[in-house]
């Protein structure tokens, strides 16, 4: 252990360091565990030489916002816009799944970080490329970031995992036999809840898409307007 220390601390002290293990304790414990003291000691220094690079936890936080930011797929220039939207969802929601601490942060904060600002200057000069007007580009960003948000939220949410774990669940919920005064409920649950393999992640993707069509012929049909 003490080798191990001395060897963390021989490691420079730089503002990267202290963000990535900033959103690694964030990931670990939440953001109410995360403090200028915890993350010296995972660290291995004193509070104080964090404070040498970043002045307070507003700024940690910031920070490991735009990493989070970082980690999403963005539209490359010149992509078709709905391929390019449907890859940036995808790739959001897997990443708000694994910073489950960000899904009530990656619009909350004031002072945006580089990778912030450049996912949505990426998202809307997609869009905008496409021949989404200003009105149908605010449109389409709430959208997506509405259904993508919601839907992380959700799954977050869930008491299962695993097909295990809807079984029991599911088993609990439907016990006593509530066939006959829910019987809609009951139907839906034998029919398709307890398939072989069901996942409610799978809905995700058939949502996205939803919106995507959606989108694609309110654009058409402004345009042929």
């Amino acid at each position: 252990m003490a080798t191990t220390r001395s060897a963390r601390r021989r490691l420079p002290l730089t503002r990267e360091r202290v963000l990535a293990t900033a959103l690694l304790l964030a990931d670990q414990g939440g953001i109410d565990g995360l403090s200028m003291r915890k993350l010296g000691q995972a660290l291995g220094v004193e509070a104080m030489a964090v404070y040498y690079h970043l002045a307070n936890k507003d700024e940690v936080l910031d920070g490991i916002v735009d990493l989070v930011f970082a980690e999403i797929d963005l539209p490359v220039e010149g992509a078709p816009w709905k391929a390019a939207m449907r890859q940036r969802g995808i790739s959001m929601y897997e990443v708000l799944l694994r910073h489950r601490w960000a899904i009530g942060m990656m619009e909350a904060r004031v002072n945006a970080g580089p990778a912030n600002l450049r996912h949505h200057d990426a998202v809307i000069g997609n869009l905008q490329a496409a021949g989404f007007d200003s009105p149908m580009v605010a449109h389409a960003y709430s959208l997506l970031d509405g259904y993508i948000y919601g839907f992380a939220l959700t799954k977050m949410s869930l008491p299962f995992e695993t097909p295990e774990d809807v079984e029991e669940v599911t088993r609990r919920m439907m016990e006593p036999d509530p066939s006959n005064e829910y019987p809609h409920l009951a139907k839906f649950v034998n029919e398709h809840i307890m398939r072989p393999g069901y996942e409610f992640a799978e809905e995700f993707e058939y949502g996205l898409d939803l919106i995507l069509h959606a989108l694609e012929r309110e654009v058409g049909t402004r345009s042929a307007s």
